[in-house]
């Protein structure tokens, strides 16, 4: 069984990541979704559940955990981020590694990883390469404060927890720039030939 080449996908808010995803889903290419994962370990009887309840369990309740009631613990509780990370990542890991095998199983040559906060948290360190999609900062700016809801001080928030844009497009292998539907689905087809050229080679 060979192992397929590893794409860490990452990206700023509003850069176009879930889109650029489903293009390479729309080509055949397993993706796994990080966000996803938790969404899953988070739901009624599973195992982030399970964790997050022997730690904070008024944050637990008949529909999983409840994000509302985990954001007002970390307000309320400096120790609280770190001990949620210490749980629910080594879950997060195993999710990611049974799919990536899962994967390979099935012949894939080629892996994505979707991953927000790839570089932040040291992600990178265990792909093959990264992508990073990225806009200049006025488009990012209109497609993200278009978003219901959305303020400019929820914007400056979540960008203050983020490596900035230019950070991330130095260290990224890759970076498709997601200005228009066609064009984005052009790069990405053109990226998994180039993989599979490699492969190949």
């Amino acid at each position: 069984m060979s192992w397929p080449f590893l794409l860490g996908l990452t990206g700023s808010i509003g850069m176009g990541k879930s889109t650029t995803a489903g293009f390479f889903r729309e080509a055949g290419i397993p993706v796994w979704d990080a966000d996803a994962a938790v969404h899953r370990l988070y739901a009624p009887g599973q195992p982030g559940a399970r964790a997050i309840a022997a730690l904070y369990p008024a944050a637990v309740g008949e529909t999983g955990v409840s994000r509302a009631a985990l954001k007002g613990w970390i307000a309320a509780d400096a120790t609280a981020l770190r001990r949620i990370e210490a749980a629910v990542h080594p879950l997060v890991a195993a999710d990611r590694a049974e799919f990536i095998e899962n994967a390979a199983r099935r012949g894939a040559e080629l892996v994505v990883l979707d991953i927000p906060l790839l570089f932040e948290t040291g992600g990178d360190a265990q792909m093959d390469g990264t992508l990073v999609v990225s806009v200049p900062p006025e488009v990012q700016r209109k497609r993200v404060l278009s978003r219901p809801g959305m303020t400019s001080a929820q914007f400056e928030t979540i960008l203050a927890r983020q490596m900035p844009d230019a950070e991330k497009r130095a260290r990224a292998t890759w970076v498709i720039e997601t200005l228009g539907l066609e064009p984005t689905r052009a790069a990405v087809q053109d990226l998994i030939n180039d993989i599979r050229a490699q492969r190949h080679a």
